[in-house]
């Protein structure tokens, strides 16, 4: 017992040099080039922190919303006075910021106002207290035309804002970075797999089931339909295609690691290493598939969200004007 415990670490020992020398050989094959880590490809890694502030916020919009709700009949708002009114001014207010997000993005005079980025995090945030505020003034109530008119424009331009906001994240590395284009994430995809190639003995298998995957990121869907008929596919696909490879993974790690008298611990990181590896290609992959498909709808939607929001400022002007002179 005593023999084999101190005769594996100096197995561990030469695996781990020899596994060092080869990743210096692959780097030094690629001239100006440099080693790529698990860091380099952070962005297709799931975050559940970022999404905890999105979900306190839209828990904290629909709890005053019920709450709002269910006292209409006690509070005592009303659209012509007190709270009520002011309600309807500060939540008409926050919906007119909303065009500071587009003009800090076309006047160059306006930086100093601050990053495109920290608009559009206030766009999105305006874009729901806004909407949230009028509704409390109206008491979750219909009026006159006019206000009807306005109520409704308000609403189809707040639900046409949440899905622009998910459609633009789908399209960026991260949801404030720069845009993503399906030729950088295959490249990203290409260098995950190299680097799976590198970390597993005898992965040929491996390799080639990726590369046949990968093909998926270079199909254009020809319509919104087709989009919408490819995205479970590849996803299910995706499954599948992980599931048989870490399979593979641990099938050989666990004959490799017999020949070369690994530890049962070092076998168990190598495959940690090789999992996260395939699950940054296959996700690296889904995001280029779905690139095209989510830029088309961008595009449609962005045709749509300008209009509807000047058919909002019109329909709001009209209603101000209404109640105050007549």
């Amino acid at each position: 017992m005593a023999n084999t415990a101190i005769s594996e670490f100096p197995a561990e020992r030469r695996a781990a040099r020899r596994h060092d020398a080869n990743d210096r050989r692959a780097a030094s094959a690629a001239p100006g080039s440099r080693t790529r880590t698990k860091a380099d490809f952070s962005q297709y890694r799931a975050r559940p922190w970022a999404k905890i502030v999105p979900l306190l916020f839209g828990s904290a919009v629909v709890f005053v919303l019920w709450v709002g709700w269910l006292n209409r009949d006690d509070n005592g708002l009303t659209p012509e006075s007190g709270v009520g009114y002011w309600l309807g001014i500060v939540g008409g207010s926050l919906m007119l910021l909303l065009l500071l997000y587009p003009l800090r993005k076309r006047v160059r005079s306006l930086r100093a106002l601050g990053t495109v980025a920290f608009w559009f995090r206030t766009h999105m945030m305006l874009g729901i207290v806004g909407p949230v505020l009028v509704l409390l003034h109206a008491n979750f109530r219909l009026g006159s035309i006019n206000s009807n008119v306005a109520l409704a424009a308000m609403l189809i331009v707040a639900i046409s804002g949440v899905v622009g906001r998910y459609l633009y994240s789908r399209i960026h590395v991260g949801l404030y970075g720069r845009k993503a284009e399906v030729k950088e994430i295959l490249a990203d995809a290409d260098a995950l797999k190299q680097a799976v190639g590198a970390d597993l003995p005898v992965a040929d298998r491996v390799v080639e089931q990726l590369s046949a995957f990968a093909q998926l990121g270079t199909v254009a869907p020809r319509s919104v339909l087709g989009g919408f008929l490819m995205l479970p596919v590849v996803s299910v696909r995706a499954s599948v295609v992980r599931m048989r490879l870490i399979a593979d993974a641990r099938q050989v790690i666990a004959i490799e690691g017999r020949r070369l008298g690994w530890s049962r611990k070092f076998r168990r990181r190598r495959l940690a290493g090789v999992t996260e590896l395939v699950t940054l290609h296959i996700a690296a992959v889904k995001k280029a598939a779905a690139f095209a498909f989510y830029e088309r709808l961008f595009r449609l939607w962005h045709v749509f969200h300008l209009p509807l929001f000047f058919l909002l400022v019109i329909a709001a002007a009209i209603h101000i004007f209404a109640a105050h002179f007549f």
